[in-house]
């Protein structure tokens, strides 16, 4: 398991439930998505404009579930980018509790992605500075 730099606080909400009374498989993605963005505003990469500035787009997830999550657990989601290629990143999560219980572990790739032109870009240098400088080291 990836010792992780950032976590990311998550409430688990009662329409996250699916009629089973546990947390919907979708909710993990979206749980992932809120410590992407996150962990992004962390490195000051992006500082709550426009979306369409962020630059990156999902081509990739994964989700391994560990074992049901229910209402009223908190948990927080760790977050880290474990590559950078070109044009994407991989990053890798874990939903835990406070007390290191795993729920679900997850990874992503992302694209570099400029909305605008509508085309994948290379990962911005400061992108990749700011990441290796958080994370210690050079991914």
């Amino acid at each position: 398991m990836p010792a992780f730099q950032f976590y990311q606080p998550i409430n688990v909400r009662y329409g996250d439930l699916d009629p089973q009374g546990h947390v919907n498989n979708a909710s993990y993605l979206t749980y992932l998505e809120e410590a992407r963005i996150g962990y992004i505003k962390q490195l000051g990469l992006w500082t709550g404009g426009s979306f369409l500035d962020i630059g990156i787009i999902v081509a990739d997830a994964q989700v391994t579930f560990r074992m049901p999550l229910v209402y009223g657990v908190q948990v927080q989601v760790g977050v880290k980018v474990e590559s950078i290629g070109g044009k994407s990143l991989k990053m890798a999560y874990s939903i835990e509790d406070h007390e290191a219980k795993i729920y679900a572990t997850a990874s992503t790739v992302l694209v570099a992605f400029d909305y605008h032109s509508g085309k994948t870009i290379l990962v911005p240098d400061d992108w990749r500075s700011a990441i290796n400088s958080f994370e210690g080291i050079n991914v």
